[in-house]
């Protein structure tokens, strides 16, 4: 059986978070950030914050793997 998260409601605020490989996500603003991720001053709603990353991050390989190149 698995747990089931309660949505959130559509208008909480979230931030941009980027890690060392540079690979970007989403987190809540209210939540303390999990290891291994800096924010990057992006904030807003979820779409928001999406639409951010779509247009930063225009190449998903991690930075690991284009260093090697």
């Amino acid at each position: 059986m698995s747990a089931s998260v309660a949505p959130r409601p559509a208008g909480d605020q979230y931030v941009v978070v980027v890690n060392h490989e540079e690979q970007y996500s989403v987190w809540f603003a209210d939540r303390e950030l999990p290891a291994g991720w800096t924010a990057t001053g992006a904030q807003g709603t979820r779409q928001e914050c999406l639409d951010h990353i779509e247009q930063v991050w225009t190449d998903l390989t991690p930075r690991s793997v284009r260093a090697s190149r």
